[in-house]
């Protein structure tokens, strides 16, 4: 910039020229000179002001902006302050399929200590040992008067035992507000449930977690901020899972059993009404540490869903389905029951001779492995893998219990025509209880596959699953496992107006080495009723049963299970809804025989 001159030349000599004072022209020009810095000065100040008010405007902008998304954004549940990872200890109540509370939360109190605040840690350590028998006086002193500044004492505790702790006036004792979970019908459903721990933990607060079962396997549906005011709903029914404990209860203490299974499943949806599995637990105070021994011994062992067993003839119907659906036998085929049958240096028998032959039906109704091993052996292996493959019993359950990850069944290592015919009558391959309901109520409802499940459903339809079988063939399976019922291995299990169908089975039990115990056995009932148009599937499986009939002792199926399973149907029907009724079936086709056979 060029500096303007305060005395220009020509002007001065003009003024000169002219007369006027020299002096003046240099007052204009400083005049001028002030009024043109003046302009600059005023020209920086409109832009330093046009910056500060964008910025005023984008700094309200952005808090605007904040306010507007907080605004629209979801409500969250009140979180402890001073965490960077706030513990949230909301969880969703769990109900049955008419709304009655299986699992909710109640709001308790911790307690903790500061023995640095402490009085009279001696009357302390005293007092709180008599109002908590499992804690040592002796021990507690030592904490309180060693270095620690902070001790919890209980992590939850009732409100009596509240009142008694703050009646002893130390001040160094102090209260923790929580939640806490509450199963209201204590061991109902134990298994099923399974039962909730703390996680992170503050004095304050508390993470409420799952830690088997259903709490476990859909925590993070319980503990979703934006559901838990809205219950999940089971498909269990509380009156019939309540009446099957009961009734397995006795039946397991009648028949001397160390362990019983019960499953209640919808034939049509594979929805679960009732599971039991004795012995069980109080998911109210869930036992801790380690269980030496079988662990099937361990009442936190889920029998139905776990345990893992050669579950014998029930698996017969199967076979025969295989075998009907494809058109190699009908039910009143002819077939070889010749016992022992022969196959290279291995024996199969039957538990008596039931003479040269028997039709198809008998083969089921009198339960002769050698029937059933040589339709297996002519409808071959691949054909009887495919088949167990399309009924679920060859791959682990996909349940909402966490423990379906220890569901998978224990298979044969080679599938050779002695396994394909040991596989036919339920030997050698180890499935759960539950598979064996779902494989049945596959069998039973027109042949469509089912996925069992605790999540109440009123939307399922079973034509949306895959047809593993016909109609016909099923309406023929269920005629046939009803004359197991009326005049077979099974007349224990027959409740009259109810008209079950169903298949008994007796299987030794695998020795930890090898082999087999020839005195230890898992006896099962599998059956659905009504026989006519199944509405159910019932499993019941007792753990080495024995029961004595005029001084002799009795393992099988059907003086052991097949009783019990009779005993739930009559508590379970009237519970249902279901009215007696009469049972009628349509005859039998013959279709054509096995080769070589009359």
């Amino acid at each position: 910039m060029i500096r303007r001159p305060l005395r220009p030349l020509a002007r001065i000599l003009q003024a000169r020229d002219q007369g006027v004072d020299p002096d003046r022209i240099e007052a204009q020009e400083r005049a001028a000179r002030l009024a043109a810095c003046q302009k600059a000065e005023r020209r920086k100040a409109e832009r330093r002001l046009v910056l500060l008010g964008g910025a005023f405007v984008l700094g309200f902008g952005l808090v605007a902006a904040q306010m507007a998304r907080v605004s629209a954004s979801e409500p969250e549940p009140e979180r402890s302050a001073g965490l960077a990872n706030p513990i949230l200890s909301d969880r969703a109540d769990i109900v049955d399929r008419n709304g009655r509370v299986l699992a909710t939360n109640v709001a308790t109190t911790s307690l903790y200590a500061h023995p640095k605040s402490m009085v009279d840690p001696r009357a302390a350590a005293d007092g709180l040992a008599r109002i908590f028998p499992d804690l040592d006086a002796e021990e507690l002193f030592e904490d309180f008067t060693g270095s620690q500044k902070f001790l919890w004492i209980e992590r939850s505790i009732s409100p009596e035992q509240h009142q008694l702790v703050h009646d002893l006036g130390e001040p160094g004792l102090l209260f923790g507000r929580r939640q806490s979970r509450l199963y209201p019908n204590g061991r109902i459903l134990a298994h099923t449930l399974g039962g909730a721990r703390y996680g992170r933990e503050g004095v304050h607060s508390a993470e409420v977690l799952g830690r088997a079962g259903i709490e476990l396997g859909l925590n993070s549906r319980l503990t979703d901020p934006k559901k838990t005011d809205e219950p999940l709903v089971l498909s269990i029914d509380l009156a019939a899972q309540t009446a099957m404990e009961e009734v397995l209860a006795e039946g397991m203490e009648t028949m001397n059993a160390k362990g019983a299974v019960g499953i209640l499943m919808e034939a049509d949806t594979g929805q679960i009404r009732a599971m039991a599995s004795l012995p069980d637990f109080d998911p109210n105070n869930r036992p801790t540490g380690l269980f030496e021994g079988d662990p099937s011994d361990n009442p936190l062992f889920n029998r139905a869903l776990q345990g893992r067993y050669e579950l014998g003839s029930t698996f017969k119907p199967f076979t025969v389905a295989l075998a009907l659906e494809t058109g190699l036998v009908a039910p009143q085929t002819m077939v070889d029951s010749k016992s022992p049958m022969k196959w290279g240096r291995y024996r199969i028998r039957d538990f008596k001779d039931y003479g040269p032959q028997l039709s198809v039906e008998d083969i089921i109704v009198k339960s002769s492995n050698v029937g059933t091993a040589r339709i297996a052996i002519e409808q071959g292996g691949a054909a009887q893998r495919r088949f167990l493959e399309n009924l679920g019993l060859m791959t682990p359950l996909r349940v909402e219990l966490a423990e379906s990850s220890s569901s998978a069944p224990i298979l044969p290592r080679t599938w050779s025509e002695l396994t394909t015919m040991t596989v036919s009558y339920g030997h050698g391959i180890s499935v759960t209880p539950l598979h064996l309901a779902a494989a049945y109520a596959t069998i039973a409802n027109g042949g469509y596959r089912v996925e069992p499940s605790f999540i109440e459903n009123p939307n399922i339809d079973k034509t949306d699953n895959p047809q593993v079988i016909s109609e016909r063939t099923s309406r023929q399976v269920r005629d046939i496992m009803r004359q197991v019922m009326v005049r077979g291995t099974a007349r224990e299990a027959d409740v009259e107006g109810y008209a079950l169908a169903g298949k008994t089975g007796t299987a030794d039990k695998p020795l930890p080495g090898g082999g087999y115990a020839r005195d230890k056995v898992i006896s099962t009932l599998a059956s659905v009723f009504p026989a006519a148009n199944p509405k159910y599937v019932l499993i019941v499986a007792l753990d080495e049963p024995t029961t004595i009939i005029n001084k002799t002792s009795f393992r099988t199926a059907g003086l052991t299970a097949a009783p019990v399973a009779a005993d739930i149907v009559r508590r379970l029907a009237p519970i249902l809804g279901m009215r007696p009724g009469d049972f009628g079936t349509e005859g039998p086709e013959v279709l054509y025989t096995l080769a070589g056979n009359n």
